[in-house]
């Protein structure tokens, strides 16, 4: 038997059980029992945990033994396959076997001689089950003007449809283009999903709800699809497990505290800590991605071998595309735009807010750029402070510090300047980090100018 026809069949068996084709980790299983392959080069070549491989497998081997009738192992699915290629060559002549409603060679027939073997439904014999996309993007933003940032958009694609990451936090600052980027992402990839949910996260949003609205979707799609077997209503986990589902939830800092180092959840949503870590360890063939100013504190953002969770971490557009932002709002003309862009982090909300201003001033301010002059229109202001309210006062006693720094400072020099104990202002300055809000230099420490003008000014 030649690894195609292996393959062939088995796709075909695994379709007439669950209607769904082979994804490529339980294809790439398959190719690796027939050419000998342990389970742990498997998972190297997807980059993920070795047990994740095997459940997959186990599963897998569930399924084509229920299909088949006898059990089937890594151990033994070369001989089964190759019994059962005898078996349809010596019970049938023609060109047509089927097992199930699963089409070996020509059209399809039904045999008393096959184990599992089902008449053909005269609606469904002659035509191939498609995969049927059902998308609640309601609460996801237009996309407007889109600025390039293919470099994300490849990592974010890469992490979701090759390595298939079950959870990725998509972080940073206020303003810097996470749910455009995101939305940019949902439109690209949408298609290769079951279900595509949208959700953005609010100060009602706790886990209860979150969980009867998600499985009154799945349900009412699922009855849809299939309204005369009424299926019955599941847990959220098993509708993940069920179907290939995207769910994005934006503005996931609404579930974190206020006034705690980052990534601290809020009373009465706590219960989101399990539920993630339900997301992150068993078997499943979805992904979340989590956006917002924090990320909860067990998705760290240290890349682990072998693991289902990615962090990725958003900064600043390049010069070309900030340029095309000042272009835009019909400032892009101005002396050294370059040093604009760059100063402002190529934020595309401070770009957008500082361009404005200049603009409305009849670019009369643009005089004073060149001399290095940190303009905070009132709207950046109100942006800022919005994630400063957020702050613990051990982090906000931090920043007053690092304002005070023009130059890099390493942690030795802040113990010296502050009273903050040492254990303290570790878990501040990640925590800060963490939230975008300072910039480390190898084993230095320092405030971005935007941020040093801003906090001098309180």
């Amino acid at each position: 038997m030649n690894l195609k026809e292996v393959l062939k069949m088995a796709d075909d068996l695994v379709f007439a059980k669950t209607g769904q084709h082979l994804d490529d980790l339980q294809e790439a299983i398959l190719r690796g029992t027939m050419q000998g392959e342990k389970y742990t080069k498997i998972a190297e070549e997807f980059h993920c945990n070795e047990s994740y491989v095997r459940d997959v497998g186990s599963k897998l081997w569930q399924i084509l033994s229920q299909e088949l009738g006898e059990k089937v192992s890594k151990s033994n699915f070369r001989s089964t396959m190759e019994r059962l290629q005898i078996s349809i060559v010596s019970h049938h002549a023609q060109d047509s076997v089927q097992i199930g409603f699963v089409n070996f060679c020509g059209e399809s027939r039904y045999s008393p001689n096959i184990p599992n073997s089902h008449p053909p439904n005269q609606e469904t014999s002659n035509t191939e089950q498609t995969k049927i996309s059902h998308q609640d993007l309601s609460e996801m933003p237009e996309l407007g003007a889109f600025y390039d940032r293919t470099p994300e958009l490849e990592t974010l694609t890469t992490s979701i449809l090759q390595q298939r990451c079950r959870l990725i936090a998509l972080t940073g600052i206020s303003g810097i283009g996470k749910t455009t980027l995101a939305a940019q992402l949902v439109q690209q990839i949408k298609d290769e999903f079951e279900y595509v949910v949208w959700c953005s996260l609010d100060a009602s949003s706790t886990l209860a709800k979150f969980e009867a609205n998600s499985i009154q979707f799945f349900s009412q799609s699922e009855k849809q699809d299939s309204p005369a077997t009424n299926p019955k209503t599941l847990p959220l986990i098993k509708y993940l497990q069920k179907h290939r589902c995207l769910v994005v939830l934006d503005d996931i800092h609404n579930l974190f505290s206020s006034g705690e180092l980052a990534g601290k959840y809020k009373p009465g949503y706590e219960e989101y800590r399990s539920f993630f870590k339900q997301i992150e360890t068993l078997s499943h063939q979805s992904c979340f991605l989590l956006i917002g100013w924090e990320q909860p504190r067990d998705v760290t953002q240290v890349k682990k071998q072998n693991t289902s969770i990615r962090t990725l971490q958003l900064t600043g557009l390049d010069i070309a595309a900030g340029r095309e932002i000042l272009r835009d709002y019909g400032v892009a003309e101005i002396e050294n735009y370059s040093a604009l862009v760059h100063r402002y982090q190529g934020n595309p909300l401070w770009l957008k807010s500082v361009a404005t201003l200049i603009q409305e001033l009849a670019g009369c301010v643009t005089e004073l750029l060149p001399y290095d002059t940190i303009l905070l229109p009132e709207d950046l202001k109100d942006i800022l402070q919005q994630q400063c309210d957020r702050l613990s006062e051990i982090e906000k006693q931090v920043l007053s510090l690092l304002a005070k720094e023009s130059e890099p400072i390493n942690l030795a020099k802040l113990l010296e300047n502050s009273r903050i104990p040492a254990s303290d202002l570790l878990n501040a300055l990640q925590s800060l980090s963490r939230r975008c809000l300072i910039e480390q230099q190898g084993s230095f420490y320092i405030l971005p100018p935007v941020m040093r003008q801003y906090i001098k000014g309180l």
